[in-house]
């Protein structure tokens, strides 16, 4: 029987709810590529290069195929989330609402987080799968597969649809250029959009397609400023919940 979701939060992972990359464990097994990795994410996030050719460069530059083991091995020394992550998901579960994380990181690495329970498992996941593991039952109910940025709006519809949520009760939410597509999903169809650790990427494709910006939660960075990740640490995601329960009026809907 399928749950009955009142709503759906559909967001990015990397540099949005967590301080890592997408291409971090890549790094982390082959520090030697660590620049070209870091050049490569740039030009994606910068919508200079496509996803799937920055994955294809990815790989490209790869000795061998990441194995579960190696994606572990980075987990337990660098998996991160920024504070209140776990609760600000558990939260929204608790209330009917359906957390989706929509991202342009490998489906593996999730498969692996949720394997190892360092997140509350979510009810959709839509990832890369050009790094993907053997399924498991610890894997998200619903699975979608990302091969470009235009596919985070077709997958949120797509998880909306399946769960019988209405767009007008869908947060979208993202940091760079990389999310753009999705935030002009969003605002054609009247769901929220809010910039979680904005980059000048998003404000940029924001402004260029006349798009409303809901909400800025945490740092919002000006062009050529480095991150501060000590600061986007302190930010507390479960700050966000008040703004979820204003944005869903009707006192059924609320959080």
């Amino acid at each position: 029987m399928m749950n009955a979701y009142r709503g759906l939060i559909s967001s990015d992972w990397s540099e949005c709810l967590s301080p890592n990359g997408p291409f971090d464990f890549m790094s982390f097994v082959y520090p030697e590529l660590t620049s070209n990795l870091a050049a490569i994410f740039k030009q994606y996030t910068g919508n200079e290069i496509a996803l799937s050719e920055a994955m294809k460069r990815c790989h490209g530059l790869l000795p061998a195929a990441i194995s579960v083991e190696q994606m572990d091995a980075y987990l337990d020394e660098q998996f991160a989330h920024y504070t209140g992550v776990p609760e600000l998901i558990e939260k929204c579960l608790s209330k009917n609402i359906l957390f989706m994380i929509n991202t342009t990181g490998s489906m593996g690495y999730f498969q692996r987080v949720f394997f190892k329970k360092l997140l509350p498992r979510v009810s959709a996941l839509s990832a890369n799968p050009g790094l993907s593991f053997s399924a498991g039952k610890s894997d998200p109910q619903s699975l979608f597969d990302l091969q470009e940025i235009a596919d985070k709006p077709v997958n949120t519809e797509s998880a909306a649809r399946h769960f019988q949520i209405p767009f007008q009760n869908i947060l979208v939410m993202g940091d760079s250029g990389g999310d753009g597509p999705h935030f002009k999903w969003a605002a054609e169809q009247g769901a929220i959009r809010v910039a979680s650790m904005a980059k000048p990427s998003l404000n940029l494709f924001c402004v260029r397609q006349q798009i409303k910006i809901d909400q800025y939660f945490g740092i919002s960075y000006e062009e050529g400023e480095p991150r501060h990740r000590a600061e986007e640490m302190q930010v507390d995601f479960r700050e966000l919940i008040p703004y979820i329960s204003d944005r869903l009026d009707d006192q059924k809907y609320r959080v």
